[in-house]
């Protein structure tokens, strides 16, 4: 039987350890247990909302109404050699550190722009999650051969990858419904210099990105020719700060939780970066991240 919990505090599921309370909530290990909350919610006439590795969410002070389906349990990965690919079934609670250590295995690419995102495979699905750098493969359309949607009705529906819209930092074509199933595959063709290429990778990221401090990674999206970073930097927003929420001063697409943040703050700290990079350089930034519950003033 899934347990279904009232008032349950969502910061410690979040990467930014910001945010108010579900009204209810669960963790269910199973797609039965997904189909058994989706039922429950259906007939008690609540919202649905879907929560899975927490990193590029920002969840309201107020909290989220409903039911929020957290998928951080939904987790398990199988891989095999077919015809020269190694071919992977993934549940979509999945992390993405945990789908890098079989392609580090296998010594593959994939490996390489994996090492550098947070969070669960469903995410990296619905943002087509990726890196700047130029790696191949360097976003999830390149490595994805279907998903499977579980639909309001209970029903599963397989979508082929070439069914499905993928653009940056977006995928759509498959909605409405939560993925819960994500097959992948990538040539055999080991690269025995890989495990070097992820120690460096990282050891640069570590340098230049604020890993010891709470985030959501990215904030914005790069606008197209330039860096979202440098336009922030630009502006010398590096270092400002609401509350406990602050523009990382190693990188300026990073807002980092100095202590204590409220989720109002970060919020506060993006829309001081969005209406001044417009005002001062003329871009309007799109933010990356997902607003979840009630922000509403």
């Amino acid at each position: 039987m899934l347990d279904i919990q009232e008032r349950i505090k969502l910061d410690k599921y979040t990467s930014w350890n910001v945010g108010g309370e579900a009204e209810y909530f669960c963790l269910p290990k199973t797609l039965a247990e997904i189909q058994e909350a989706q039922a429950w919610a259906l007939k008690n006439k609540h919202p649905v909302t879907i929560l899975g590795g927490g990193s590029n969410v920002l969840i309201s002070d107020k909290g989220v109404k409903g039911l929020t389906i957290c998928l951080r349990q939904f987790s398990g990965i199988q891989s095999k050699e077919v015809s020269g690919r190694l071919t992977l079934e993934a549940l979509a609670g999945t992390s993405k550190s945990e789908l890098l250590k079989v392609f580090l295995k296998n010594k593959l690419a994939p490996a390489l722009f994996l090492a550098g995102l947070p969070g669960d495979l469903g995410g990296g699905i619905v943002m087509n999650a990726g890196v700047s750098e130029a790696f191949v493969p360097r976003e999830f359309a390149e490595i994805v051969d279907w998903i499977e949607v579980l639909k309001a009705d209970s029903s599963l529906q397989k979508y082929a990858a070439k069914e499905i819209t993928w653009k940056y930092r977006n995928s759509q074509g498959w909605q409405p419904g939560i993925i819960v199933n994500i097959g992948l595959s990538w040539p055999m063709q080991a690269d025995t210099s890989i495990l070097v290429q992820v120690k460096e990778a990282n050891r640069i990221r570590l340098q230049k990105q604020p890993l010891d401090l709470p985030s959501c990674g990215s904030v914005f999206i790069n606008p197209p020719g330039k860096k979202a970073a440098q336009l922030v930097e630009s502006c010398g927003l590096k270092g400002y700060t609401v509350g406990g929420a602050q523009v990382s001063a190693k990188h300026a697409n990073f807002i980092v939780n100095v202590g204590k943040a409220r989720a109002a703050d970060m919020a506060a700290v993006i829309e001081k970066i969005k209406s001044t990079v417009l005002k001062e350089r003329g871009v309007a930034l799109q933010s990356e991240v997902i607003f979840l519950g009630d922000w509403t003033d």
